[in-house]
């Protein structure tokens, strides 16, 4: 399957369409919430999968890309996708499949055929990268959910906010609710059109629900539901707005027919679990995870940060060529001490030659480390007790150095 990465990233939707359609077409028969965006969204649907797996439904995860290994990309409650039933559902879906098909469609299929016959319901379907074009947009959906929009993928996806936006904004199923987190006001203004030419209705953070952090915990005010000392499984101030997100939709959900109520909405919130973002490894020196890629998610890292006590920070930074680094420089460099540059072992990784050329021109004191492995080895001899190790800018390199960190085996892929 890893071999179809030849194919690259074709967007379009024929392809899936024709694959599952030689399977009996199992996604039409699914309850699928559909959740786009730039930043958030796999944070935001593992915060809702949690939620109605604490309320007794068999809930199905489409997240991407993986963090260490494949079986990551299809979950139902918590529960990764037996290697066993990979190879059998894969031989199906290969078998069902046109040529040329990529790897993202395949993948795609093979958790829509899935989630079908294990029963799961509902089922939270995370998008690749954009939306309209996207392989996971070929179900009918109950809901959709747009996280923040920002510049990203613009190869693909376009090279403005209103752009992006549009293709984000072409999963919205007529008639169905849409959720959005804060967006750009050019972002909002294309979701509400949208929305209004589709007549489906639209809850926006900040207007029609809200959550905030006060000393007890987050606060979150929805339209059904108002909680108070909230304690995210996932950590980070960031996560403000993806658990309120995911919460408004829950409130949604419990009026169309899912038995869901503030107890079981509090339990799931604070049992969700998402590796790599904002995750702390104990241990002298501290590490800490985040696949932070692009400069919006490395100002919410930054603004994280700030609840986390340190001496110095040392960064293990490894970015893919394609992103916007000095963004991410911008956000980040006034809080680095030491920066670790690596080449994350996947095609198409910026090289830590030149990517600690692009710290120093910043100011700040860079390393060119080399591998993911070796910048952890410098990054453990030089750091203090008090001292606090980041691992950043990729979630490929978040992955690797988790996997080299917990002993396990990483599977390096981009799709």
């Amino acid at each position: 399957m890893y071999g179809l990465g030849r194919f690259g990233i074709k967007p379009g939707l024929g392809r899936t369409r024709s694959i599952l359609k030689a399977l009996s077409n199992p996604q039409d028969g699914l309850r699928v919430v559909h959740v786009a965006g730039t930043n958030g969204k796999g944070s935001t649907a593992s915060f809702l999968a949690s939620i109605l797996a604490a309320g007794g439904y068999k809930t199905g995860l489409f997240t991407s890309p993986h963090l260490i290994g494949f079986t990551e990309r299809i979950r139902i409650n918590g529960i990764e996708i037996d290697e066993n039933d990979v190879v059998s559902t894969a031989g199906r879906v290969l078998a069902a499949a046109p040529p040329g098909a990529t790897f993202f469609e395949i993948v795609t299929a093979m958790a829509f055929l899935y989630f079908a016959e294990n029963g799961a319901n509902p089922v939270v379907m995370e998008t690749g990268m954009g939306g309209r074009f996207d392989a996971t947009n070929v179900s009918p959906k109950i809901m959709s959910l747009i996280t923040p929009i920002s510049l990203d993928h613009c190869e693909y996806l376009g090279d403005s906010i209103s752009g992006i936006a549009r293709e984000k904004a072409g999963i919205i199923e007529p008639g169905k609710p849409v959720i959005v987190s804060s967006q750009p006001e050019e972002a909002l203004a294309v979701i509400r059109e949208a929305c209004e030419q589709s007549r489906s209705p639209l809850f926006c953070f900040g207007r029609q629900f809200n959550a905030s952090w006060r000393d007890s915990g987050l606060y979150y005010r929805g339209q059904e539901w108002e909680l108070a000392g909230l304690k995210p499984g996932i950590p980070g101030r960031y996560q403000s707005e993806n658990a309120a997100v995911a919460l408004r939709a829950a409130e949604l959900l419990a009026g169309l027919g899912y038995f869901l109520d503030e107890k079981v909405a509090r339990s799931g919130l604070e049992r969700a679990s998402w590796p790599g973002r904002m995750e702390m490894l104990g241990g002298s020196p501290r590490i800490l995870l985040d696949g932070a890629h692009n400069p919006a998610g490395a100002a919410a890292l930054a603004e994280s940060l700030a609840d986390v006590q340190r001496n110095r920070l040392i960064l293990v930074v490894g970015v893919m060529s394609n992103k916007d680094l000095d963004g991410m420089v911008a956000a980040l460099a006034p809080l680095a001490d030491r920066v670790l540059a690596v080449t994350p072992t996947i095609a198409r990784a910026l090289s830590s030659s030149g990517l600690a050329a692009r710290w120093e021109a910043a100011g700040v004191t860079a390393t060119d480390a080399g591998t993911v492995a070796a910048g952890l080895e410098i990054a453990a001899r030089e750091a203090g007790p008090e001292d606090l190790v980041l691992v950043c800018g990729s979630l490929f390199t978040v992955g690797e150095a988790r996997a080299i960190l917990l002993s396990g085996k990483f599977e390096p892929f981009r799709g």
